[in-house]
């Protein structure tokens, strides 16, 4: 269902004297009603939710004056009407919540509490293609949970302290994702998402124990985020769903392309070809040997991640407001990221540095780096294979790659690489995400960096990306090339450079020679080496041997 929203701006709305305060909703909402046009109904504030005002309405001209009949004609009011299109459904029942700013109205079907509200309405960047990564809202759910669990054992209400750790728990499982609309843009630090967790976490809690939501029986400052900050908590976060997308979804995926690589490189190991360098024909190896590179290369770039681990299961908890700690006890942060460890089963510590965890994301840096690096490999992979299928017949031609869709609108019986296309697109993401999230990182202002939530989510499409695009890779490519053995042997045998192999017997001089001579006139190497007379029929064949090229001689 489409759902038009009129800008959520404050509005003073004054009746017999009174001021309403922040009447941030007003909702233009689809309505039910058979009509012939696009059809809404227009609600306005009262004691009991929002009542309508007005029926149907056709243009955004009838929209400006029902809004001026409720704001009392106010001709400013029209400059502030915006309007965006939503695809969730708004309710039109609505709670008080309270923070410092004083009271807000909260859809009363949503757990979340004032501040998400505020961030909802100071960030309508992007809508909801651009929401937090569900990795980081469940890591969120896995670090209150242990939060909670540690504060138990340094005072936390018992009863408070179980009902947040189940709470938490079903965000970490992903049972209240819709409860976390908030955009990656927002401020720097995270903090609007760190509160979106502390108040659903919080109201979840209260309705545990038997309270209503928004009257903060958990509260989700004093008791959800004790003991934390945005700063060190987010962060956290970050590196607690890189750890476990990078460990759960993308390795298994790069190691099982890894392993096709090396089935087909034993597959065309006898299979000899002519090489190709600068585009042009080079010397003799065999397909196998060119498939080796490839694997080689995916064998290396699952090193290079592995091998950013250590540094991203380092954690930041502890270090609060700007790494010293301050508000937690002694033993802390050690308890907590034991405890994620344990509820993760992977090895994360506490940082080594606290300052350094949360003033720089240097380990992100490294892990898009390498991240880079893979999609560098697979953007060679990937265009080797497209090139060496091209054809049918009038293409290199010397890979048969799998058919798995019509290629053409227009052109009947045309069959494209698709499966390389997508691949080499995930690539140029990838390495545009590492040019955003190097930039972010380099812009650690003294004890804090506030490019935290698009360095997370810059990293977190790069894993998925690259996780499903090599998976997908290997199951509807690499999996079903065969090798063309006819057309392979024919362009190898009508190679120019398999006269590289007569260097040691006549010399690289007239080697070329022949070369240029067999090019001009069309003709053989042989024939040409017979016509300058600088070998025998014999020697040729003795010398000419494409098999024999592919490897030092003994």
């Amino acid at each position: 269902m489409v759902t038009l929203k009129i800008d959520e701006k404050a509005t003073h709305l004054h009746e017999h004297n009174r001021t309403w305060m922040g009447a941030e909703r007003f909702r233009a909402m689809r309505s039910s009603r058979s009509c012939p046009k696009p059809c809404f109904s227009f609600f306005s504030p009262s004691l009991w939710g929002y009542t309508p005002v007005i029926d149907c309405i056709h243009s955004e001209m009838a929209m400006v004056q029902a809004y001026r009949r409720i704001s009392g004609g106010s001709a400013i009011v029209a400059d502030s009407l915006r309007f965006t299109t939503c695809w969730r459904h708004f309710s039109t029942a609505f709670r008080e919540e309270r923070d410092t700013f004083g009271p807000i109205q909260v859809p009363s079907d949503k757990l979340w509490g004032a501040q998400t509200q505020r961030s909802l309405q100071n960030f309508e960047i992007g809508g909801d293609r651009e929401r937090m990564p569900e990795p980081i809202i469940r890591s969120f759910g896995i670090l209150k949970k242990c939060a909670a669990k540690v504060n138990m054992e340094y005072g936390l209400d018992p009863s408070i302290g179980k009902a947040i750790m189940q709470a938490a728990q079903e965000v970490a499982e992903g049972k209240l994702n819709d409860h976390f609309p908030l955009v990656i843009w927002q401020t720097g630090s995270g903090t609007q998402s760190n509160m979106n967790a502390n108040e659903v976490i919080a109201n979840r809690a209260a309705e545990i124990l038997g309270h209503k939501r928004g009257g903060k029986f958990v509260h989700p400052n004093d008791h959800v985020n004790r003991s934390q900050s945005s700063n060190d908590t987010f962060p956290t976060v970050m590196h607690i769903a890189a750890a476990t997308e990078i460990n759960s979804r993308l390795i298994p995926k790069l190691k099982q392309l890894h392993t096709s690589l090396q089935a087909k490189t034993t597959e065309f190991s006898d299979i000899v070809k002519i090489g190709r360098t600068h585009t042009q024909d080079a010397t003799p190896l065999t397909l196998g040997q060119e498939f080796s590179g490839y694997t080689t290369q995916m064998k290396y770039g699952i090193d290079r991640v592995m091998c950013t681990l250590p540094r991203m299961y380092q954690l930041a908890q502890g270090g609060t407001a700007v790494g010293t700690g301050l508000n937690t006890k002694k033993g802390f942060d050690v308890k907590i990221a034991a405890a994620v460890a344990d509820e993760t089963r992977l090895p994360f510590v506490t940082a080594e540095n606290k300052f350094e965890a949360l003033a720089a994301h240097d380990a992100f840096v490294e892990a898009s780096g390498a991240l880079n690096t893979i999609a560098t490999s697979l953007m060679k992979i990937a265009n080797d294979i497209r090139f060496l299928g091209s054809g049918p017949r009038c293409g290199l031609g010397e890979l048969i790659l799998p058919e798995n869709e019509p290629g053409s609108s227009i052109m009947p019986g045309k069959v494209n690489p698709t499966q390389c296309e997508a691949l080499t697109m995930v690539c140029a993401q990838t390495i545009g995400n590492h040019v955003a999230l190097t930039v972010g990182g380099s812009n650690g202002h003294f004890e804090l960096n506030v490019f935290k939530p698009m360095i997370a989510s810059s990293l977190l499409h790069s894993i998925r990306l690259l996780a499903d695009a090599s998976a997908s890779f290997e199951k509807n490519c690499v999996r079903g090339i065969q090798a063309n053995r006819d057309r392979i042997s024919k362009l190898l045998h009508e190679s120019l450079m398999l006269v590289t192999s007569l260097n040691p017997k006549i010399g690289y001089d007239n080697a070329a020679a022949v070369a240029k001579t067999a090019h001009k006139e069309g003709s053989t190497l042989k024939e040409a080496a017979l016509k300058l007379g600088v070998l025998t029929s014999e020697e040729f064949d003795q010398l000419v041997v494409p098999e024999k090229m592919i490897g030092p001689s003994d």
